[in-house]
């Protein structure tokens, strides 16, 4: 719906402005329908409950056997993994299975070099603490990083703009260390089934426009997002495994499809995608578009990949829409078929039961 995109590309880019510049808070919602909200969030919290589990650990090396057989061995690509409970892997019980480890074993195969993760996302995390993260990754010096974030955002009642304006800072913080990003934007909580209308509603509107204007401020910042949008959606509507006990967080299945959608442009960005997936010319369905124009229209559709270009002749920030890779329900197992075992002194791994149990209701 053309309408609909042009005036989330306007909100985005004012929160955006908001976050650059400096501003209030954007009055978007009346005082009874806020009342109306909050009994509604209560209902959804105790309909979801809560995982008495942590993420398991899987930080450490994968791809070790490309070390082995390398003529010029290198040192590992370092991986770090920033954000909320989606990047920690909060729902599986194996850290094979959280997407820090996924996405680490798939560039390890790409890149045909090992890779050292190191996760720093912690459930309930948001955009305020990823000051905090970063001081515990850029030790580390990361090659790339991977933020999921924006979720506890918008179900802790974050002001848009700080929270874009947060993100954004821990993106050119990252940038001037010389480290790659990639954002996976605010999931689409209005396809959360324990979320009833009119929360469902408002939660769709206020999570898409700050995935929206999340795009704008990591695009301008250096990065380049992607969109996970409705993933938790229609495609997990049909499939309840893909989903953990909470109905709220992933399964092993729903996070494998989330690192299908990520691990693409977590490859490009390092320049190991194969040419024939980076054609000079845009792939069917890819645009180049202003940039909040093409924030807009990602927010609404998953697995959408957008990065900054430079369009000749233009005085501002153009961006390339793709879809590097169609999102859809994981066939034969994780991505690209590949079940990666953790290394075996990781703290998650399996035989490994030290990790102490809690987890908050509602966090994502």
């Amino acid at each position: 719906m053309p309408g609909a995109q042009d005036s989330r590309a306007r909100v985005a880019r004012r929160i955006a402005t908001a976050a650059a510049y400096g501003g209030g808070g954007l009055g978007l919602l009346g005082v009874g329908v806020v009342g109306l909200l909050l009994t509604e969030s209560k209902l959804a919290i105790q309909a979801i409950g809560a995982l008495e589990t942590v993420p398991p650990r899987a930080d450490g090396v994968y791809g070790e056997d490309f070390a082995d057989v390398a003529a010029a061995p290198q040192p590992p690509l370092v991986l770090a993994v920033l954000g909320d409970s989606t990047g920690a892997g909060l729902g599986v019980a194996r850290a094979r299975e959280t997407p820090g480890a996924l996405l680490a074993a798939g560039l390890a195969s790409v890149a045909e070099r090992p890779v050292r993760l190191v996760n720093v996302a912690r459930s309930g995390g948001r955009s305020a603490d990823l000051s905090g993260q970063l001081e515990q990754a850029l030790p580390y010096h990361p090659d790339v990083a991977v933020i999921m974030i924006g979720a506890n955002d918008v179900t802790r009642h974050s002001p848009a703009q700080l929270a874009v304006r947060q993100l954004g800072e821990a993106v050119a913080a990252l940038r001037a260390n010389g480290c790659h990003v990639i954002v996976g934007t605010c999931p689409d909580l209005g396809t959360i089934k324990p979320v009833r209308p009119p929360l469902r509603w408002v939660a769709r509107r206020l999570s898409r426009q700050l995935a929206a204007a999340q795009t704008i401020a990591v695009v301008e910042a250096g990065g380049r997002t992607v969109s996970l949008g409705s993933l938790l959606g229609p495609e997990f509507a049909a499939r309840p495994e893909m989903f953990a006990a909470d109905r709220y967080h992933p399964s092993a299945q729903g996070y494998a499809t989330a690192a299908m959608a990520v691990l693409p442009s977590v490859c490009a960005a390092l320049g190991l995608w194969p040419e024939e997936e980076r054609p000079s010319a845009p792939l069917p369905g890819d645009a180049v578009l202003p940039v909040a124009v093409a924030a807009a229209a990602a927010a609404g559709r998953a697995g959408t990949e957008v990065a900054a270009v430079e369009a000749e002749g233009a005085g501002h920030r153009w961006a390339l829409l793709r879809r590097r890779l169609r999102v859809g329900l994981p066939g034969s197992g994780p991505v690209g078929g590949l079940h990666p075992e953790p290394p075996p002194d990781a703290p998650g791994a399996p035989g490994n039961t030290s990790a102490s149990s809690h987890a908050a209701a509602g966090d994502a």
